[in-house]
């Protein structure tokens, strides 16, 4: 099913997955493979070099090898049985040493590091794309003033600078992240039937470093057939970030509701409309995010359930792999491109988000005024006496200000010129912007690392 495609997904990482790339990251494996062999002397090279021109997806037909992987177990059979009989039409010798000491699952995990390489190179791209524009919209906002809500309601004035540093905080530890594991877990599988190589005759860690070299791959110390981790801390990688990215969409659609107004996504013709209610701005983007982040912890449970394998090979539990990995990949790569795009156009309103300060009638105000009048009658005191204000606001509706000026005991303590400049709000957005500019700075550090 195609339908939702553009929606859901990014075309450039739905690519990497696609039918013809998968098989012609199998073909590079074997291609290398050969290459490699001839290397450490165990093939002839002019074989090798006939194996490795052979390698070519587009010399295969899919729907043919998918009917016969059916029965096979695994596509690498048939392939290599194809490939085998290609070899032979130009070199009968070559075609001897097609595959030669490896197995299936070899080619398989391989090809799908090559493919995860690719992959987070463009997920690494977006998201320096989403840091550069969390980190501008934090530096202009950073002392716009905002109702920060707790529980869903109104609690103390914050910036919106503030809201969004916090997320391009969490975006910046992905980031890092994303960049430590890459280096750990992108490794190369060759290990043969079980793990031994013992089809190459002693030679088969010269070949192994050979073909590390060819595919530019990291060489593991020891075969990983059934030892999952590498695969898992990428998805579960993966699946924090799409987390993060569900919160940020949380919040914008939050933001974006009719009484609130404060955010919207870009306005444009055909974007967020409704099928019968013409007046609908739909946050289409934060919809697409939010499905993502729901679709994906569930992907997640089937590889983190997998890595109980039984012994050299898994039963089940690698095959389950096959498709989920590249599920979780194309829709949290999805959900992080679709918000990347959007963002830059966000529509900010400064002037709800002040207006909105004052629809509980300065109650956002009510721990600001505890504060100063406990500062001289004491914290719990001062509380007692600033609830009893707030609930004589709400019976009476009335500004909270006019019930503390009309209170004869707190004008005692507190002054009209106090309580005045206890009911402004840039006198209460406390280390905001301060904290706003240490993430900032972490932007520059995080960039040069990756």
């Amino acid at each position: 099913m195609k339908l939702f495609d553009k929606l859901f997904r990014y075309e450039a990482i739905d690519r990497i997955f696609s039918d013809r790339e998968y098989l012609q990251s199998l073909l590079d494996f074997e291609a290398a493979l050969a290459r490699a062999e001839a290397k450490a002397g165990v093939i002839p090279a002019p074989e090798a070099q006939i194996i490795s021109a052979a390698c070519q997806a587009d010399q295969f037909n899919v729907e043919e090898l998918a009917a016969q992987a059916a029965l096979s177990g695994n596509v690498v059979i048939p392939l290599v049985k194809h490939l085998t009989a290609l070899v032979a039409s130009q070199n009968k010798d070559a075609a001897r040493f097609t595959h030669w000491g490896a197995t299936s699952q070899d080619a398989m995990d391989t090809a799908v590091m090559l493919q995860l390489r690719r992959a987070l190179e463009l997920v690494d791209q977006d998201l320096a794309r989403l840091s550069a524009t969390l980190a501008s919209l934090a530096d202009k906002y950073r002392a716009t003033p905002i109702a920060a809500r707790t529980w869903m309601q109104q609690a103390l004035p914050t910036t919106l600078g503030f809201i969004v540093a916090g997320w391009l905080d969490a975006i910046l530890r992905h980031r890092a992240r994303l960049s430590e594991l890459r280096a750990r877990n992108l490794a190369l599988q060759f290990g043969g039937a079980v793990g031994t190589l013992a089809a190459l005759s002693g030679r088969g860690p010269a070949v192994a470093k050979a073909l590390a070299e060819e595919l530019q791959l990291p060489l593991p110390p020891i075969p990983w057939h059934t030892h999952r981790d590498r695969i898992v801390e990428i998805a579960a990688a993966l699946g924090l970030c799409t987390g993060t990215l569900g919160k940020i969409a949380r919040d914008i659609s939050l933001h974006a509701q009719t009484e609130i107004a404060e955010l919207a996504e870009p306005a444009s013709e055909d974007r967020g409309g409704s099928s019968t209610m013409p007046q609908k701005r739909n946050p289409v983007t934060c919809a697409t995010v939010l499905a993502a982040a729901q679709r994906v912890p569930g992907l997640l449970s089937t590889v983190l359930s997998s890595m109980v394998q039984e012994q050299e090979r898994g039963l089940g539990g690698w095959q389950a792999e096959w498709e989920t990995l590249p599920e979780i990949v194309s829709l949290s790569g999805g959900a992080l491109h679709h918000l990347t795009e959007m963002l830059p156009g966000l529509h900010v309103d400064a002037k709800r988000m002040l207006k909105n300060l004052d629809a509980t009638q300065g109650l956002i105000f009510a721990e600001a005024v505890t504060m100063a009048l406990g500062e001289r009658r004491g914290k719990l005191l001062a509380h007692t006496l600033i609830e009893l204000a707030c609930k004589k606001a709400r019976l009476e509706n009335r500004h909270l200000k006019d019930v503390l000026r009309g209170e004869p005991e707190m004008n005692i303590h507190l002054p009209p010129a106090e309580i005045e400049r206890l009911f402004d709000v840039r006198n209460y957005l406390g280390s905001a912007e301060e904290f706003v500019r240490q993430v900032l700075a972490e932007v520059g550090s995080t960039a040069t690392v990756n």
